[in-house]
């Protein structure tokens, strides 16, 4: 593997443009004061296509009401298979012309989240007008009462920006964070707090606004997604960041979050340095892994900005617990919700292009056992830093 970095202009450059006075004489235009300009633009541009798209929502309420006919909200069915295709490049993404579902202001059933989408509408509408943001968090607990719970809060902005074919950034919403990232990797965040992960004793909580860091530089060989945190916490006191070779480490403590899910696309897409994941050898992990790798069918209408088709699976495998002689005593039978599960996944559109993949999930079927990464402590405490991880990496243990 070849060392990678990103080149970045260093601080105190005096790069910039230059224009002709009326004189004749050339004067230098400050870069700072063009980077101000261009983003003052971006952001007004931006900001009204946004404005524009929630306008032109309310416009259409407000025509149903002028023709006394009751308003209804149009938006893809997110949660429908039918809906979603498979593509190598990208992953799950949704078909253009997909089926709907109606949010109607004249249902009982539906009148509820039919008003809800409304307020939440204003809220981002006022916030992209004022150029503040807000978390999910956030705007449940501005009302609780009203809004119920956290997750009707969150299912209703995903609608949202599924409805309008806005990013949820775009809209001024942040996605309050869970994952860590750790080894060699530093960057620049939004407000210019510089973060250093490589000399860092403990891992760094990854940014809430990932599409705000720039000047991202690593001499990292690859990328390693952990499942868990306890796992990713172990290889940090093991120093494996450093000890095989520079890598960076991300975990987004199981199912990923929106952020986590980011960072990772936007160190692909930055340094283009192989990634690969260690997940439990059982259907919830390679589920995870899935996310990472071809995304999720509720997030399909984002999929260009956040799947990384490219990740490997490096372990644990199902193969490898009889290659490795893992006891019995240390596996864990399937549950029946284990076997729905994995019977799902085995359907998906993409386990047929992948056929080593498929070969591991039969070997999973058939033995009906499950093993968590922690399985590899019956062999030694160290065994997963020592000799596990250095052996699949050196001889290309990964499919």
């Amino acid at each position: 593997m070849e060392e990678h970095s990103v080149c970045s202009v260093p601080a105190g450059s005096k790069t910039g443009f230059r224009e002709t006075s009326p004189s004749g004489h050339e004067s230098h235009v400050p870069s700072r004061i063009l980077s101000y300009e261009l983003y003052h633009f971006l952001f007004v541009c931006f900001s009204s296509e946004v404005l524009e798209a929630i306008e032109n929502v309310i416009e259409d309420v407000l025509k149903s009401l002028a023709q006394k006919k009751a308003p209804v909200l149009t938006l893809a069915n997110r949660s429908d298979w039918r809906n979603i295709e498979f593509k190598d490049s990208v992953g799950l993404q949704m078909i253009p012309r997909s089926t709907t579902r109606q949010i109607r202001s004249d249902c009982p059933s539906s009148a509820p989240r039919f008003a809800l989408m409304l307020k939440i509408l204003s809220m981002i509408y006022k916030m992209v007008q004022s150029n503040t943001y807000a978390t999910k968090r956030d705007i449940y607990y501005s009302d609780t009462v009203l809004f119920g719970s956290q997750s009707i809060v969150d299912n209703i902005i995903n609608d949202i920006s599924c409805m309008l074919q806005i990013p949820r950034r775009s809209l001024h919403i942040l996605s309050t964070t869970k994952g860590f990232v750790a080894g060699n990797l530093s960057y620049t965040e939004e407000d210019g707090t510089k973060v250093n992960c490589t000399y860092s004793a403990t891992a760094v909580t990854v940014p809430s606004n990932v599409q705000g860091i720039k000047n991202l530089i690593s001499h990292a060989k690859f990328i390693l997604i952990v499942e868990k945190d306890a796992t990713f916490q172990r290889l940090l006191d093991d120093d494996f960041c450093t000890k095989l070779s520079p890598c960076i480490m991300i975990t987004g403590r199981g199912v990923p979050d929106l952020n986590t899910r980011l960072l990772v696309r936007k160190l692909r897409d930055a340094f283009q340095i192989p990634i690969f994941t260690l997940m439990d050898a059982d259907p919830h992990g390679v589920e995870i892994m899935c996310i990472y790798k071809y995304g999720s069918v509720s997030m399909s209408f984002e999929a260009h900005h956040l799947t990384v088709p490219s990740i490997k699976w490096l372990g644990l495998l199902p193969s490898d617990l009889e290659r490795l002689n893992i006891h019995k005593d240390v596996l864990i039978p399937f549950t029946k919700q284990d076997q729905n599960k994995l019977a799902s996944i085995q359907k998906r559109p993409y386990i047929a292009c992948q056929p080593l993949w498929k070969r591991e999930l039969d070997i999973m079927a058939a033995s009906k056992l499950k093993a968590e990464i922690q399985a590899l402590t019956s062999l030694s405490s160290d065994y997963l830093s020592r000799v596990y991880l250095p052996n699949k990496l050196k001889f290309g243990g990964w499919i």
